[in-house]
């Protein structure tokens, strides 16, 4: 956020993580500036556990703030790692947040080792936050050298970046991770990963960050360079649609909760099915079972409780506790399945360990039958931009058929999206990276994918 005049700008940041919760539960943090001084607080959890009223009061009124919540795709969930980074250069102070997933970070930093750069977390973001500093000391403005890293940076990242007097925000060119703008009446600006955060700080959406575009706020005004637009295949990420993004958000000019619904209904004219009620799992699951339901006839019911103060399965950090998390996370209602043949609709289908408890919860709630669709299409290939898959060998669907998975995890039958459906669920025209789904990427793949290649240099050092 940047404002004109100081105000507080923990608490409107403090909602707008809030909002975002859902895009990564393992920490937060928040840095505010006021008058050229930057202030930090952040701590693992939830937001509601990393900042107290105390903490947040003690960040006092400023003008410029920067948050994040984390889900990490490159270096495990540790301290050290929370964001934003807070770094002190030659030419002053800047904090950074990154979405997203750097193609060539091992390069990068190793290189930037060679050269006697010392780092003290094992993410990405900070070779992000190094070669954003070298650029710095060669140009004469911040958003000057965050334009020139992005000639050097490649694969995923949505950065906002702040210095003592200016707010930065950018996009990579193939705008992986979405990135918007917004407006409050008082004149602050906002920018946010999805609009329901806009919504939250009560800020009116201006415009999606174009992909390659970097957006600089200060006291004279706003300014955008678009040197690096259109140089780069448009390829946002179509698990954004799927599972990321929350439901009342639009991404890219599209409705999140509509994409879902079409979603369902591409998979009743993929999949006819003869059953008496179509449910969802929550709370991904439960757009596409409407889309479904609509398009197919078969009523739909709302079949499982959820515990909202359990966070998401699939970006927990470890199988174990995605596995755990299942079970108190969701309760079947019994007098809504029993006795029924029920058509269950999921996001997705990765491992096959949270489905299949799942469907047993459903069975011994007394379900007839469960026939299960999933509204992606099968997870054949790692992720390199910002989705925790970063191997193939842990996928079902690498080793089994579908008729063979439907058995695994207990399902009477088992429907995937096709591809070229997943393909539109942004509408026609839209342009959106399936890699995770097709195995063929936008970008170089990266020599070294182990989501703990930092912790393993460490190791070795």
């Amino acid at each position: 956020m940047y404002s004109k005049t100081p105000q507080d700008l923990a608490a409107l940041t403090y909602y707008g993580l809030y909002a975002l919760q859902h895009r990564g539960q393992e920490s937060a943090g928040m840095v505010i500036g006021d008058c050229g001084v930057l202030s930090s607080c952040k701590d693992t959890g939830l937001v509601s556990e990393a900042f107290s009223k105390e903490k947040l009061a003690a960040l006092g009124k400023g003008n410029i703030a920067v948050g994040h919540v984390r889900y990490a795709t490159t270096g495990h969930d540790s301290r050290r790692n929370i964001q934003p980074l807070l770094i002190n250069h030659r030419k002053g102070r800047m904090a950074l947040a990154h979405n997203g997933n750097l193609t060539n970070s091992y390069e990068l930093r190793t290189a930037l080792e060679e050269k006697g750069s010392i780092f003290h977390t094992t993410t990405d973001s900070e070779v992000i936050a190094y070669v954003i500093v070298q650029e710095r000391l060669k140009k004469g403005s911040i958003e000057e050298a965050v334009a020139s890293a992005m000639d050097i940076l490649e694969g995923a990242y949505s950065l906002v970046l702040a210095s003592p007097s200016k707010l930065i925000a950018a996009r990579d060119p193939h705008g992986f991770r979405p990135l918007c703008m917004g407006q409050r009446p008082d004149g602050t600006i906002v920018f946010a990963s999805e609009t329901c955060a806009l919504d939250a700080v009560g800020a009116q959406f201006l415009r999606d960050i174009a992909p390659g575009e970097v957006v600089t706020v200060s006291e004279s005004g706003l300014r955008s360079d678009s040197s690096h637009c259109s140089t780069a295949c448009r390829s946002l990420c179509v698990f954004e649609y799927i599972y990321f993004a929350r439901p009342d958000s639009v991404v890219d000019g599209q409705s999140v909760c509509l994409a879902r619904q079409r979603a369902g209904m591409f998979l009743a004219q993929e999949h006819k099915l003869d059953a008496d009620i179509v449910i969802g799992v929550p709370d991904s699951g439960l757009d596409a079972a409407i889309g479904y339901s609509a398009a197919s006839g078969i009523p739909y019911a709302i079949g499982f409780t959820k515990n909202k103060y359990i966070g998401r399965t699939f970006i927990s950090p470890t199988q174990d506790e995605r596995e755990s998390g299942v079970n108190i996370k969701l309760n079947p209602i019994k007098p809504v399945v029993a006795g029924k043949r029920v058509v269950m609709v999921d996001d997705s289908i990765v491992r096959g360990t949270t489905c299949r408890r799942t469907i047993q919860m459903l069975k011994d709630a007394g379900a007839k039958e469960v026939h299960m669709l999933v509204s992606a299409p099968p997870f054949i290939a790692p992720c390199y931009y910002g989705t925790d898959i970063d191997s193939a060998e842990g996928l079902i669907a690498n080793h089994h058929t579908t008729c063979e998975i439907a058995a695994i995890i207990g399902a009477d039958s088992l429907g995937y999206l096709s591809l070229e459906h997943a393909m539109q669920l942004a509408g026609r025209n839209a342009s959106l990276c399936t890699s995770c789904f097709s195995g063929k990427y936008p970008t170089a793949v990266p020599s070294h994918t182990e989501k703990d290649r930092f912790e393993q240099k460490i190791t070795k050092g």
